[in-house]
């Protein structure tokens, strides 16, 4: 009888908030004055899900699969990126089991956006809106978030082999 083999990986990212940029979380387009500057869409939740998968499938980082610079990452999408990482770890045998992510900013109000957050992430990577988890706080205005100039995430992934 073969033994399941469950992995856990910890994924962050956070990026500055400019002028002239969409803001996008979780792949939403988020009504606001500033978006995040980064070469990809900058979506710091998405990134965060790419290295916690990374991390728990042994797929070094986000860094590594997808090189900041690289021509054809220039304004991408990141759930495109997300569903090439769930991709790999369905060829190297692995199943998500469930992830959770922390969107931490002082601004806009994320709460109405979570469902479809947790919907367009989900698809991405071929699994129920379910094993998707998502939570928004802020850093009590506290450091660059709290300042307005940035936001950060954090994500936690458990897989199955």
């Amino acid at each position: 009888m073969e033994r399941e083999e469950l992995r856990i990986g910890i994924g962050f990212d956070s990026h500055p908030l400019i002028s002239g940029r969409r803001l996008i979380l979780g792949g939403v387009d988020i009504p606001y004055d500033k978006g995040l500057s980064g070469w990809s869409d900058a979506d710091v939740a998405s990134h965060a899900i790419i290295d916690a998968l990374c991390g728990a499938g042994d797929l070094g980082d986000i860094g590594t699969l997808f090189p900041s610079q690289g021509p054809e990452y220039k304004d991408i999408s990141s759930l495109a990126l997300l569903s090439d990482t769930g991709e790999l770890l369905r060829a190297r045998g692995f199943k998500i089991v469930n992830i959770d992510v922390t969107i931490i900013a002082q601004g806009p109000k994320l709460s109405p956006f979570v469902p479809e957050m947790r919907k367009r992430l989900s698809q991405a990577l071929g699994v129920e809106s379910t094993q998707v988890t998502i939570k928004a706080t802020t850093s009590n205005g506290l450091g660059f978030i709290g300042r307005g100039e940035g936001i950060a995430a954090l994500a936690v992934a458990l897989i199955k082999r």
